[in-house]
């Protein structure tokens, strides 16, 4: 193929996927769907390569990419087929992560699979907003290994069972699960990747029979020409690097995480040796969480037009000892490992880059995604989760973005009319947390303020970093102001669970991007 007919080829198949997330958030029940965005769609192989992708979730899409392989050998598809995971050491990242899979036919032949993940605030845990300060797997919620949703338009058994323990309906209608309330946001998932599954074969039958694989492998080596060509512009050696995170919850502070990069050549190891071993608290990960970090971070370097294909990654080596934070073993608790741990996997990768690359690679971001959950049980049950923006890096050519989403999320801000019409919140103060990104010549970007005032009784769990450890500045600039929470004044941990009254007042306090370069003032 040739330049020309492989950019239509990625142009096409992106829009297949960003027709499918188009159609998630419309259909979708709940804010975090419809308002945050916070799901991802993308395009697979027959034999489950990654070859396109919508501009959604990094965390999402680097694990699917990862995963994919594996998790579609569990079946004997067949055309009709869908199939539901949440199993974050088979194939999932967290709980609330619902991933579809969704076979593609055309004449007859399975030539792919069209793919979403979709987080949901409530996923069966005891505690509202299913993001618990947890202990082991059990605790975060229903756990949904590989397992058919629909075979032959039927509902199997296994799946029947979790969709009425999801429902909390156990006398459920199976045949009539689309119409449950709290079922709708799996409705939606499943309609829009049958939608993709529809528009792929559409794509491919614009090919000759055959041709359409062919067309995808030619996609993969051009991604991975480039991915080699980037790598290349490394210099050679090995790059090392040592990032604390601040706590697991549970009485365990400062747990390292440490990287060796090797570049040889148009290769690279990653090794995370080093790294804390799995903890007591959920910021331990699966594999996949952290190769999305891993492959976000080169993918970040390569030219803007390198397809979303798996071909990118085949130059990148992955390693982390098992049962470390970043390959944690069943059933460690890993709710915030998706969230947290994924986002300092980033920070330590370009800190050990920057010597190598000091005018590409920015200072450390937020660090964090300041994860809110709330809700309450009872006759009037109620889940909510969001994340919350930050202040981004400042860099060589300019200061930090403030008040966005940072790197492993792609997600919006819960609009407050949405908040507010779907919860019994009021948020008092949204507004930009002035001057908390770091100095230097280019100063980092500022954090966020957000306040809730509860209006009913509920329970709160906090799952937040960068208290302690502030995100840091480069070539000389200055650090980001750390993150802080309060009620009612009073600081909080960055990791509580906590009941509040109706009156109370939450505070979040997010924090700022580091400072890159000596500030002009000396300070």
């Amino acid at each position: 193929m040739d330049g020309i007919e492989l950019a239509l080829l990625t142009s096409r198949a992106q829009a297949i996927c960003d027709e499918m997330g188009v159609l998630l958030r419309r259909s979708a029940f709940s804010p975090n769907i419809k308002d945050r965005l916070d799901f991802s769609c993308a395009l697979f192989d027959a034999r489950g390569d990654l070859f396109a992708q919508a501009a959604h979730i990094p965390v999402h899409l680097g694990s699917m990419a990862f995963a994919m392989r594996d998790l579609v050998g569990v079946v004997d598809w067949r055309p009709d087929d869908v199939l539901v995971v949440n199993d974050p050491f088979l194939g999932g990242t967290h709980l609330p992560d619902v991933t579809i899979v969704v076979p593609v036919w055309c004449d007859g032949a399975h030539i792919g699979f069209a793919v979403n993940r979709a987080h949901h605030a409530d996923i069966g845990a005891d505690t509202p907003g299913s993001m618990p300060l947890s202990r082991s797997l059990s605790e975060e919620g229903v756990v949904i290994p590989p397992m058919l949703l629909e075979r032959e338009g039927r509902v199997p058994d296994a799946a029947a069972g979790v969709l009425r323990r999801l429902a909390a309906a156990p006398d459920l209608d199976i045949d009539r699960w689309r119409a449950a309330p709290r079922l709708a946001d799996f409705a939606a998932q499943v309609a829009s990747a049958r939608a993709g599954a529809r528009a792929l074969a559409v794509l491919a039958r614009t090919f000759a029979p055959g041709d359409f694989q062919a067309a995808v492998d030619a996609l993969g080596a051009y991604a991975e020409r480039l991915a080699r060509s980037t790598i290349r512009s490394i210099p050679d050696g090995i790059l090392q690097a040592e990032d604390l995170l601040d706590s697991d919850g549970f009485g365990h502070d400062d747990l390292p995480l440490r990287v060796q990069l090797r570049v040889e050549g148009d290769e690279v190891a990653v090794d995370f040796a080093g790294t804390h071993a799995q903890v007591e608290g959920n910021l331990n990960c699966a594999l996949p969480v952290a190769a999305a970090a891993v492959f976000y971070v080169f993918r970040c370097l390569m030219p803007r037009e390198t397809p979303a294909s798996a071909g990118a990654f085949r130059p990148i080596h992955l390693q982390a000892p098992p049962g470390c934070l970043l390959n944690a073993r069943r059933p460690a608790a890993v709710a915030a490992g998706n969230v947290e741990t994924s986002m300092r996997v980033v920070d330590v990768l370009l800190r050990a880059l920057a010597p190598a690359l000091p005018e590409r690679i920015p200072a450390a971001a937020q660090g964090t995604m300041n994860n809110v959950a709330m809700g309450a049980r009872g006759r009037h049950r109620w889940d909510y989760y969001e994340t919350i923006a930050g202040g981004l890096g400042a860099h060589a050519a300019g200061p930090g973005p403030s008040a966005v989403q940072a790197h492993m999320t792609n997600t919006l801000n819960t609009p407050v009319e949405s908040l507010e019409a779907h919860y019994p919140l009021r948020v008092e103060r949204y507004a930009v947390r002035r001057n908390s990104g770091g100095a230097g010549r280019h100063r980092g970007g500022d954090g966020v303020i957000r306040s809730y005032r509860f209006l009913e009784d509920a329970q709160v769990t906090l799952l937040g970093e960068r208290h302690r450890h502030a995100p840091w500045g480069l070539a000389g600039g200055v650090a980001g102001a750390p993150a802080r929470a309060l009620l009612n004044g009073q600081p909080l941990p960055g990791k509580c669970c906590i009941a509040v009254r109706a009156g109370d007042l939450l505070e979040i306090h997010t924090p700022g991007g580091g400072g890159w370069g000596t500030p002009d003032d000396g300070s």
